[in-house]
């Protein structure tokens, strides 16, 4: 899947309204860095939809350019977007990039149980541009019980693309509920203690008593 988004060149530098706009560049092997800005509203929805899984047809550059998302910087206090970072893919040949994981279904493992424990959010993957998934599902109704975890070898990959993590990587697995056990709660022996007050009192008048004499 390819979007697009209109960007202006800022190779002749000049005032940006921060408010209204998102500063950015593009570079990758064969292109030459190129600083630019895009509208702050339609680059965050497109962020917000796309995530950065996504080609990205950059348009207002001359040709248009095909690019992934490679770095967003946000602000710290206002989490707003500060720059963004466009990577130029080589068209025809395989890029390597992280893709985010959708898991789907329902576990029969019964929820008193166990807990869905998902261990990875996304995988590396390579592939060609035209095959590069917006996101890989996993299904996670094949957790039938608490041993058995979906592993990066049993996800179903679209064609053409590869996985390059650990193939026994874990990704997602039911993990027990642990059952809280009560301590039993300790009774105080109330006339216990109210006798050995009552000997340490009669104890302390008879020293008083030897005391005197």
């Amino acid at each position: 899947m390819t979007v697009s988004l209109q960007v202006n060149s800022r190779k002749k530098k000049g005032a940006v309204d921060r408010r209204a706009e998102v500063l950015g560049v593009v570079y990758g092997p064969k292109q030459e860095s190129t600083p630019l800005s895009v509208d702050r509203s339609t680059f965050e929805k497109l962020y917000r939809d796309a995530g950065e899984s996504t080609i990205i047809s950059l348009e207002g550059l001359g040709e248009p350019l095909d690019v992934l998302i490679h770095d967003v910087d946000f602000d710290p206090i206002k989490n707003t977007i500060r720059h963004v970072d466009f990577y130029a893919i080589e068209r025809g040949k395989e890029l390597t990039t992280d893709v985010p994981l959708e898991f789907v279904g329902v576990s029969p493992v019964d929820e008193n149980d166990g807990v869905l424990t998902k261990v990875l959010h996304e995988v590396e993957v390579t592939c060609r541009p035209s095959n590069l998934p917006h996101n890989i599902e996993v299904d996670v109704s094949v957790l039938v019980d608490l041993e058995t975890p979906i592993k990066v070898k049993d996800i179903k990959l679209p064609e053409g693309v590869k996985i390059t993590n650990d193939p026994d990587d874990v990704v997602a697995l039911i993990v027990a509920i642990e059952e809280e056990v009560e301590e039993p709660v300790e009774t105080v022996d109330m006339d216990a203690i109210e006798v050995e007050q009552k000997g340490k009192e009669e104890g302390e008048a008879e020293e008083d008593k030897t005391e005197e004499k």
